[in-house]
């Protein structure tokens, strides 16, 4: 699985980008996608490195983001267990991150969750948004996204 934050905002940017960066859920600066890896989503990747970054996330990352940044849609509430239950039939943050990483479920599935995470910026900064990794901060950079992403919830 692919974790795929958006770094740039939205100003000067090329359509073709701008409508790539629609199909993968990230309308501004500083959200968070979960993606499977496949030969699509790496062209798109690929075609908007520029303006995100992205890497493999490890499993306990995604239960990070799924315990403290899942929301409803069309609500401003957090996600409990509770609600968690209702709306995907999983018992636990732990269970829907297992199944996600294995590839039974996507978050984009289920009706009542939003698919993409609202992160705030980094603690310590960010190096360059306009320099690739691991000068700046955008483009493929591995396992690091982890740190990221840590340091992003």
């Amino acid at each position: 699985m692919f974790a795929v934050v958006r770094i740039h905002g939205r100003m000067h940017i090329d359509s073709r980008v701008q409508d790539t960066l629609k199909m993968m859920r990230l309308n501004t600066a500083n959200q968070c996608v979960i993606l499977p890896e496949t030969p699509d989503v790496r062209g798109m990747l690929q075609k908007t490195k520029d303006e995100v970054t992205w890497g493999e996330v490890t499993k306990e990352i995604v239960v990070k983001l799924l315990e403290k940044r899942l929301r409803a849609k069309g609500a401003e509430k957090r996600v409990d267990a509770k609600l968690l239950k209702q709306a995907s039939g999983f018992d636990s943050f732990d269970a829907l991150a297992s199944a996600m990483m294995d590839g039974k479920t996507k978050l984009q599935r289920h009706e009542s969750l939003q698919a993409t995470f609202r992160l705030t910026p980094p603690s310590g900064g960010l190096k360059s948004i306009r320099d690739h990794y691991p000068r700046g901060d955008v483009g493929y950079r591995g396992k690091e996204i982890n740190k990221l992403v840590e340091r992003m919830i």
